[in-house]
């Protein structure tokens, strides 16, 4: 009997070895049909003649073809064969349709995005396409969809989910360009909100100090910096005396711990408070087959845009007469959430064009998959590249309800009822979610955070403006030509930085800016007796420009750019505090003559200049009297002493602390001096306000006693109390000296696959390796978390060949391929890589 029971046994135990070799051969199988084509010829319905893909040792293609369409069309084959898991994610993030594919817990984020009804706008977008765009759109449509089909199998991330990918339709590209505005903007008008409350809580001279329009940080290209107001005195607003015995408030958690940036997180661990308000009034969503995997990446998409963690990039241009050949320059780096593989395709496209010497057209630089079009690059006769803008793209409106009728309110016609939308959820392995949906004549109605009815007026939801997203600026040939092609475009609104081959070099705006009529956008305010709203959109002839400054230096960084006509126009939806764009200022202004290293030495900058004066504030904090039996403050005096190098070093306990340290104060004035806000409006956020820099150093410096928490006898009191809990912090789950909590152990280098955290044993393979990594959100080289510079461009138009282009991961969403993460390492190290692609190493044939 034990014999036949260990026969059996041992016959089982084979059979499971059996079957799990059989399942890892068929998963290799399928992992391995579903690598792109490198090599041979590849029939593609619909060319008008042969297409050549040269892919270089990085696995850039050169994609040379007779017309823009074939090229366009071969793009989007490329497109789905290295990318098409994507492309998807992009287009059901716009659309609300990620449940669709990954299950319930993605249903709180599509339900967010079904407010703006996207499928909708990009179906409408495609109807008014110009005949050429169409016929672009449709050429890369078919692309795509051929590339997907000659897969031998579906991209592996199909197999996982056990899901079968969708065709790709017009629209879908639409999506993915309104997936950049979610990426880019405020999707519900938080900012404005937030100064709203504030003015509506709080005296006018405290909100105008809380919320300045500029700091000793600004840098503009044109006109002064704007100073912080005064500190209001006492007699305006003694809040020490007003919140005496009163409960402090509780702000969200800061994202100060290394989990919060790099691992799997809960769904709405990272979210805005506004978000997390909202969550709370919402029934719980409908459970479906979301494994926790997805859960990091929906936190990092959802998680507010308006924080420390703002999107931003740099881009500047130096004049001819300021390099060492008499050539212009441009140097770009965009600055985006890192996600294995990254947002960025590089490629050069070739056409045939009878107007060009050599009769052929060249455009090189970044493409995002799903888009027939390069973002940024250069085409031999001008280069460009972008930052975004944070100008006001978007108004709240306040609603006029009809007091007899609640399903009306007030327009310039008279009373109009509200439109109403049954927007349907399809969820993955559980049953569809309905979500209401409302809109007005200006753009949907807001979710109701205590505040009074509110409409969302949005450049993002302008069809008609969408419909010239694909009017590229590719075919320009002077610095004022490619403002003319971008000024109005359907895009989310970027700085765009332009240098021409004559030796022009420029500043303008690439997307729509709206004519806002009687209003400047800065606070909601009703626009239903029809003197007040937006009035159609700028002329290209009103765009602000700047062109040939007499310093042949233009740089830009999310701050404020320009002053006065100019930037009435443009408004202020928040922009950046002007940590990076001063510090690049002073390294342009620091010399006469510029080479294509010399920019990248600045993209690669982690000058501490903003931390510099925490640094010095903390150092004169800790004297004599503060140490005596607090040997933790001791070794960190020391450290500041010993250690400091002015630089964002991975190795720097000393920066680490000083940045902690600087965290901790700001959120301790925060809670106490928008503690009224937060209790009259739940949903208010003072983390949207992006200059706060200015107040709390102005306050920390001044140091009002009516503006002190009566917590502390004294604003030293509140310095000391803000170290010993970055002490805590730091030293928590950890022995030893101070010196070994560096910076690099808190701002995690860890760029991942969305899927990597799913797959045990194998899933760390689709994750790029973990490197220390200098920077900071305010340093040029950027570097916080996840976010990071998404690409790094130097290049001079007509002199690519001397040019620099940086990628971070690599060309393939595939980990078979040979070209998974080939670029990640000259990123990590910065080492200067050329722009254009290098001698082929493969080579496709696409052919009618």
């Amino acid at each position: 009997m034990r014999r036949r029971l260990a026969r059996l046994l041992v016959a089982a135990f084979i059979g499971v070895i059996v079957l799990l070799a059989a399942a890892a051969v068929w998963t290799r199988s399928q992992l391995r049909a579903s690598l792109p084509v490198l090599d041979g010829r590849v029939a593609l319905a619909g060319l008008d003649g042969p297409v050549s893909v040269e892919r270089d040792a990085l696995g850039v293609p050169w994609i040379r073809g007779g017309t823009r369409l074939d090229v366009a069309r071969a793009t989007g084959f490329l497109h789905a064969q290295e990318r098409f898991f994507q492309m998807d994610l992009a287009r059901r993030r716009a659309a609300g349709e990620l449940a669709a594919l990954v299950g319930g817990r993605a249903v709180p984020l599509d339900r967010d995005i079904r407010l703006h009804r996207f499928r909708a706008e990009a179906k409408r977008a495609t109807e008014l396409l110009s005949p050429a765009d169409r016929q672009l759109l449709n050429s890369y449509t078919a692309g795509v969809n051929a590339g997907l089909n000659a897969l031998g199998a579906a991209p592996f991330e199909y197999l996982v989910l056990r899901q079968t990918p969708s065709p790709w339709r017009a629209e879908d590209t639409f999506l993915v360009v309104l997936s950049m505005f979610i990426t880019l903007q405020d999707t519900e008008g938080a900012y404005e909100s937030t100064l709203a409350t504030m003015y509506r809580v709080l005296p006018r001279e405290l909100a105008d100090f809380l919320a300045p329009a500029g700091t000793e940080w600004d840098a503009p290209i044109a006109g002064p910096q704007f100073a912080t107001p005064s500190v209001p005195g006492p007699d305006i607003y003694d809040l020490r005396s007003r919140r005496r015995g009163k409960q402090p408030i509780e702000l969200p958690e800061p994202e100060q711990s290394v989990d919060a940036r790099t691992r799997p997180a809960s769904l709405w661990g990272g979210a805005s408070w506004p978000a997390v308000a909202r969550e709370r009034r919402r029934p719980a969503p409908a459970t479906g087959s979301t494994p926790d995997r997805w859960d990091a990446l929906f936190a990092e998409w959802d998680r507010s845009r308006l924080r420390d963690g703002a999107i931003g990039s740099n881009n500047w241009a130096i004049s001819g007469r300021l390099t060492e050949d008499g050539r212009p320059l441009l140097a770009n780096d965009m600055h985006l959430a890192i996600r294995v593989p990254n947002t960025w395709y590089r490629a050069a496209l070739e056409w045939s064009e009878a107007s060009e010497p050599g009769g052929r057209h060249r455009v090189i630089g970044v493409t995002l998959p799903g888009v027939p079009a390069v973002v940024v690059g250069s085409n031999t006769h001008v280069a460009w590249g972008f930052t975004n803008t944070y100008a006001d793209w978007n108004d709240v409106v306040l609603l006029e309800l009809d007091p007899s009728n609640s399903n009306r309110y007030r327009t310039p016609s008279g009373w109009t009822e509200f439109e109403r939308h049954d927007e349907v959820i399809t969820v993955a392995g559980g049953p569809d979610v309905h979500q209401a949906v409302i809109w007005t004549m200006w753009g949907p109605l807001l979710p109701a955070d205590d505040r009074s009815s509110r409409a969302l007026r949005w450049v993002a939801h302008d069809a008609e403006r969408l419909a010239t997203a694909l009017m590229t600026v590719d075919a320009a040939r002077t610095v004022t030509d490619v403002f003319d092609r971008a000024n109005g475009r359907g895009t989310p609104g970027q700085n765009i930085v332009a240098v021409d081959s004559a030796g022009h070099i420029g500043w303008s705006i690439f997307g729509a800016v709206p004519r806002r009529m009687n209003l400047d956008g800065r606070l909601p305010v009703s626009w239903a007796d029809g003197t007040r709203g937006w009035s159609g959109w700028l002329e290209t002839s009103e765009y602000p420009r700047v062109i040939d400054p007499p310093s042949g230096r233009i740089w830009t960084a999310n701050a404020r750019v320009v002053d006065g006509a100019m930037l009435a126009k443009l408004g202020d939806g928040s922009y950046e505090v002007g940590s990076r764009a001063s510090v690049i200022r002073r390294r342009l202004m620091e010399r006469d003559r510029f080479s294509p290293r010399d920019l990248l030495a600045i993209q690669l900058d982690t000058s501490a200049d903003f931390l510099a004066r925490w640094r010095d504030l903390l150092t004169r904090t800790l004297d004599a009297s503060t140490l005596n039996g607090h040997p933790r403050r001791a070794e960190v005096r020391d450290l500041l002493a010993r250690t400091w190098t002015g630089r964002a070093s991975p190795d720097s306990a000393a920066y680490r602390l000083t940045r902690a340290f600087r965290d901790e104060v700001t959120r301790r004035v925060i809670r106490f001096v928008t503690a009224e806000c937060y209790e009259a409006d739940p949903a208010f956020d003072y983390m949207t306000v992006r200059r706060r820099e200015g107040p709390v150093w102005k306050l920390v410096n001044e140091r009002p006693l009516h503006l002190l928490d009566p917590e502390f006898a004294s604003w030293n009191d509140l310095l000391l109390a803000s170290l010993d809990t970055v002490i805590t912090t730091t030293t928590a789950g950890h022995e030893g000296p101070l010196k070994d909590r560096v910076w690099s152990e808190f701002n995690v280098a860890a760029f991942r696959h969305p899927l990597s955290s799913s797959l045990p044993l194998v899933g760390r393979w689709l994750d790029m390796p973990v490197h220390p990594l200098p920077g900071d959100l305010f340093t040029p080289r950027m570097h916080w978390g996840v976010n990071g510079a998404s690409e790094r461009m130097v290049v001079s138009p007509g002199h690519e060949a001397e040019g620099i282009m940086q990628m971070p991961t690599g060309q393939s969403g595939h980990p078979l391929s040979p070209f998974y993460g080939t670029s990640h390492e000259a990123w990590i190290n910065g080492t200067p890589t050329p722009f254009l692609p290098g001698p082929a190493q493969h080579t496709l044939t696409l052919k009618p």
